[in-house]
């Protein structure tokens, strides 16, 4: 029995049909050679003879009315609740088709009964293609470490045929017995240091954010609720979603970090900024301040590789109005380093407690009905999952393309997951059905970019 962090009872809390709170990931797999077009659907019979389930997949979730909910052990798992096939029919098979089956299986909630994870075979993708879709609630995984168990559940070369399902894979979650005699074995001393050291850094952040908002510092640090409310990207979250992708070649952004000396974050959100600008141009929108975004930050402390979630969320400015590329990149810059130097002044337990804190006022506005009419926390919620830099391979399959999926927060409509793997940066669009046009946005991904290499990458342009 595990007991849940607020963070993990939070997800639980914030749940509705009309916004679950799961994440996912859809990997893309090329049949190996000679392969019979047979081989998804064999796949899939294999893997339900995976029937000994593995921590943390094999828990169920236990609501108390006099204490914290708790995770326990399954007493029993049907694998045919959990393992899913499906076939695209031939000529509507392609990669639209394909993302509205995602979409479709992304929107419902997960069975609170039965241990809150499923896995779906998507047979009969074109060109010799299928999918895995996984997906796994928020209190059990964050992203991070779904993508994590992923890969775990694969093999480094296609001469490994082994099937590793990942549920059926022992991962170490940080569970378990050795857990709980480190939890016994703290001191009242130490659980009150703990304790002082939060509501410290509470203090700390508290302070800087109303030096902030009353003008004594500017821009040092970036303020929830003040985004512009007046764009399709927020409001009240109904049921529906639609997904979509967008990718870059690694190779094009090193060449773009090496020439202006930035991070792989830095090139991200100005190619966002900009498609995102664009896409609000389109829609009779012109923002005179900077997109808001909501950016999860990882708590995690080197060497912790624990299920559940430790992770925090901040805001970040993106770049005042500009059609130059790269000042935007510069912006962008500034602003992550004040991000930066914020995370890094305060403890990562007051970080935690920020993050609930406005969560709930997120929330509220949700239930209420409110999200329409009040300021939202963000315009965006957009995060980083770093992924493999090789390819990895399923019973000789080579998984091609790996897209993350992530949850609308309260008051979003539009979710941007960005994940390395292969030499390729992905980004993976989840929104709401009332997000107007979002293939449209994911073009204009690929544009912003390409706008950004050729400013930065032309003959004189300076090095920073």
């Amino acid at each position: 029995m595990n007991k849940l962090s607020l963070l993990d009872v939070g997800f639980f809390i914030a749940e509705s049909e009309a916004s679950p709170k799961h994440v996912a990931g859809l990997m893309i797999f090329k049949r190996p050679p000679r392969a019979t077009a047979a081989f998804a659907a064999d796949l899939y019979r294999d893997f339900l003879t995976f029937t000994q389930v593995e921590s943390p997949f094999n828990r169920v979730i236990h609501f108390s009315l006099t204490g914290m909910p708790t995770w326990e052990e399954a007493e029993s798992i049907d694998l045919a609740q959990h393992v899913f096939y499906h076939k695209l029919v031939r000529g509507r098979n392609g990669r639209d088709e394909l993302y509205r089956l995602v979409a479709d299986l992304h929107q419902p909630t997960l069975d609170r009964a039965r241990p809150l994870w499923e896995v779906h075979v998507i047979d009969g993708v074109s060109e010799g293609r299928f999918g895995v879709y996984v997906k796994v609630h928020h209190a059990t995984a964050d992203g991070v470490t779904l993508m994590r168990f992923a890969a775990n559940s694969l093999s480094m070369t296609a001469a490994e045929c082994e099937l590793k399902p990942l549920w059926a894979t022992p991962h170490a979650t940080g569970d378990g017995k050795k857990r709980l005699q480190d939890k016994l074995a703290r001191s009242l001393l130490d659980d009150l240091a703990g304790v002082g050291r939060r509501l410290f850094g509470i203090g700390r952040l508290a302070a800087m954010m109303l030096l902030e908002s009353v003008k004594l510092t500017k821009n040092a640090i970036s303020l929830p609720f003040v985004a512009d409310g007046n764009t399709p990207l927020t409001g009240q979250v109904t049921a529906g979603r639609q997904f979509a992708s967008a990718s870059v070649s690694m190779e094009r952004v090193n060449r773009v970090r090496s020439r202006t000396r930035s991070t792989l974050n830095h090139v991200a959100l100005t190619c966002l900024d900009g498609a995102l600008r664009h896409y609000l141009a389109d829609e009779g929108v012109e923002l005179s301040r900077p997109i808001t975004i909501q950016m999860p930050v990882n708590l995690r402390k080197e060497g912790d590789i624990g299920g559940g979630n430790k992770i925090g969320i901040v805001q970040v400015e993106l770049s005042p109005p500009t059609d130059d590329p790269y000042v935007r990149l510069r912006n962008i810059g500034f602003s992550l380093r004040n991000v930066r130097q914020m995370i890094d002044g305060v403890v990562p337990e007051a970080i935690e407690s920020y993050t609930i804190l406005t969560a709930l006022v997120g929330q509220l506005a949700e239930l209420l009905g409110l999200s329409e009419a009040l300021p939202p926390t963000g315009n965006v919620l957009v995060s980083n999952v770093p992924g493999p830099s090789e390819y990895l391979y399923l019973k000789g399959a080579r998984l091609e393309e790996l897209h993350p999926i992530s949850t609308l927060p309260a008051g979003n409509l539009l979710n941007i997951t960005l994940f390395s793997y292969a030499g390729q940066l992905y980004f993976g669009l989840i929104a709401s059905d009332q997000l107007p046009h979002l293939d449209r946005l994911s073009d204009y991904v690929a544009e912003a970019f390409s706008e950004l290499e050729q400013a930065v990458l032309e003959d004189g342009k300076p090095v920073s």
